[in-house]
């Protein structure tokens, strides 16, 4: 039986999976997978996350009867289904604080408003005004917390908002009154409602001379989100960080929202959670940033983060105060763990370290390789070797910005050129960066990082580039820069004119003369021609001057009788009634 005439089987899968649990779904044993990417040279882990097109590739190669399927289910709607099967009256199930998303275009104030509402100056600490790291907050109104994510706010940090919107309940849309929706605005709805969470639209700046709030409302309804006075469901308020005006009431919807959605969490269960950011700290080692999402962590709890794992030896709330417990949507601030982890990863609660330690075996720490998608797959599959790669080693400051960084730079490629990560990691820029740099030509991206003195020297004597930037779409532009540079220019030909020979004056090895009628066009000293006998294309030549009446004129046209001399390229010989294309030759720089 042909597979045309067998059902697929469909596999349903959020976004993005890991290549074991890809196996696991599939009921193949995970080396299988494996040994099928590093067939096409890739060298995969089993925790290594695979898009939906990848995965699909993967299982066409293994001629299975399955189609890979981007989960049509929200992530709310999944985490329904998980708890409709829950005996809730097992275990201890209480309200927990609802985890809020901030979201919106840059500059139109986000971290501003999260500066009034938790009593900070975050935004006055960030490169530019924007917010380059996720950060996790609580806050405290009507004597109940609200977990807060501020993300990023430039579209190259879209896979740390995607995050950021899976880990939340409740999507706070910033939009500025004086701007109206923009497009990363559009983008941040659409990461929502894909993660099936509650919006609300904060409308700020609201106190500024130039607020059109009623074009904001419109931008609104244009985005599917009707304001609930113009007839929608909407939620929309008018805020100002500036003066504090509609902050309360922001507030006040938040809990309302999370009243109605009756978000509940078993405190009792073993602890889990998410990593939103972690990096080395002096003094501490691995210093990892987790959202609690279940359960409850106590201080000198043994966990297991990804490939990592160790003992919660020192816990520190969002404030950097002591914690002896965080329960669910708690932020908290861990120290202990034998190696950093990486965003995204899951936290597991152990019953002691030896069981940590067994879970992390054989999950490798992605610190070079972090992700792959469909196209980098079909590259490699195709054996495209004529693609002009430029290698690049990232160091980053925080795993998130590492990871966020790298998967921008892989995204910035064509069919001809690609910027190509052999190395990446956390901290500050090192000798042996250097010498890998050196010894495969590539260049150096420091992210919120630097590098001593003597490394610099070592760099500029080698020749190795470092560039250092604070500003993530900074530095992708700076990658497009230098992808540009490799790419070949095009050479395009247009036609200008045409002429009839009718007479030949001189024929060298160096230098034509004819004489004829321009029948098509125009024709310019500097064009080229080619020069046809019948239909066949008999040689090519540059016209390097053009005279009319025995006269060197700038250009003759159509219906003229003109002289022309031709610089021939190589052997060319013209006869009476040959036909000359005359064209103009232009080199077209190429861009990204």
């Amino acid at each position: 039986m042909s597979e045309d005439s067998t059902e697929r089987r469909r596999i349903d899968i959020a976004g993005s999976i890991t290549v074991g649990e890809l196996a696991e779904l599939l009921e193949l044993p995970a080396t299988r997978l494996i040994g099928e990417l590093f067939k096409n040279g890739i060298a995969a882990t089993i925790n290594q996350k695979i898009d939906v097109d990848t995965a699909q590739i993967i299982v066409d190669e293994l001629e299975l009867s399955v189609e890979i399927v981007l989960q049509a289910e929200t992530a709310k709607a999944t985490r329904a289904k998980e708890d409709a099967v829950v005996d809730m009256s097992v275990g201890d199930w209480r309200l927990r604080p609802p985890v809020v998303a901030i979201m919106g275009h840059v500059d139109h104030g986000k971290t501003t408003l999260l500066d009034k509402i938790l009593g900070l100056k975050v935004a006055d600490g960030e490169a530019g005004g924007i917010t380059q790291h996720i950060a996790s907050y609580q806050a405290n109104h009507k004597d109940r917390l609200i977990t807060f994510l501020d993300t990023p706010g430039h579209e190259a940090f879209s896979a740390l908002r995607q995050h950021g919107a899976a880990l939340t309940d409740i999507a706070v849309i910033v939009v500025a009154g004086d701007d109206g929706v923009k497009p990363q605005t559009l983008e941040a709805i659409r990461f929502a409602k894909e993660e099936g969470v509650k919006l609300i639209v904060a409308i700020t700046k609201v106190d500024k001379p130039d607020a059109d709030l009623a074009k904001v409302k419109q931008d609104l309804v244009n985005a599917g989100l009707t304001p609930e006075e113009w007839g929608g469901d909407s939620v929309v308020v008018e805020v100002s960080a500036k003066t504090g005006k509609g902050v309360d009431e922001l507030l006040d919807m938040i809990l309302l929202v999370a009243d109605v959605e009756e978000l509940r969490a078993d405190y009792s269960s073993g602890a889990r959670g998410l990593v939103v950011e972690s990096h080395m700290a002096k003094g501490v080692g691995s210093l990892a940033k987790v959202l609690i999402t279940k359960g409850e962590l106590k201080q000198g709890d043994s966990i297991v983060i990804g490939s990592s794992y160790g003992k919660a030896r020192i816990m520190k709330d969002w404030k950097g105060d002591d914690l002896k417990v965080a329960g669910p949507t708690t932020p908290v601030q861990l120290s202990g763990l034998k190696s950093l982890p990486d965003f995204g990863d899951t936290l597991f609660s152990a019953s002691n370290e030896k069981e940590a330690r067994k879970s992390a075996e054989g999950a490798t720490q992605a610190t070079k390789s972090l992700s792959m998608n469909s196209n980098e797959l079909l590259r490699v599959m195709s054996h495209r070797n004529e693609l002009m790669v430029m290698p690049v080693i990232v160091k980053a400051d925080v795993a998130g910005s590492r990871r966020s960084v790298v998967d921008c730079i892989q995204l910035v490629a064509t069919g001809e050129v690609e910027a190509k990560v052999i190395g990446s990691g956390v901290g500050d820029i090192t000798e042996s960066d250097v010498m890998l740099a050196s010894s495969s030509g590539a260049v150096i991206y420091g992210f919120h990082v630097s590098a001593p003195q003597e490394i610099r020297r070592m760099a500029q004597n080698i020749g190795v580039k470092i560039r250092d930037y604070k500003i993530i779409y900074e530095l992708i532009d700076d990658v497009k820069v230098n992808l540009t540079n490799l790419l070949e220019p095009d050479i395009v030909d247009t036609p200008m004119g045409r002429l009839l020979v009718r007479g030949v004056f001189r024929t060298t090895e160096e230098e034509l003369v004819c004489g004829g009628e321009v029948t098509k066009g125009a024709i310019s000293a500097g064009y080229r021609t080619k020069v046809y006998r019948g239909e066949k294309e008999i040689g090519d030549a540059e016209i390097t001057s053009v005279q009319e009446k025995n006269q060197e004129v700038k250009e003759v046209r159509v219906g003229t009788m003109c002289g022309l001399k031709l610089r021939p390229e190589g052997k060319l010989k013209i006869d009476i009634d040959d036909r000359l294309e005359v064209y103009k030759r232009e080199i077209v720089e190429k861009t990204l």
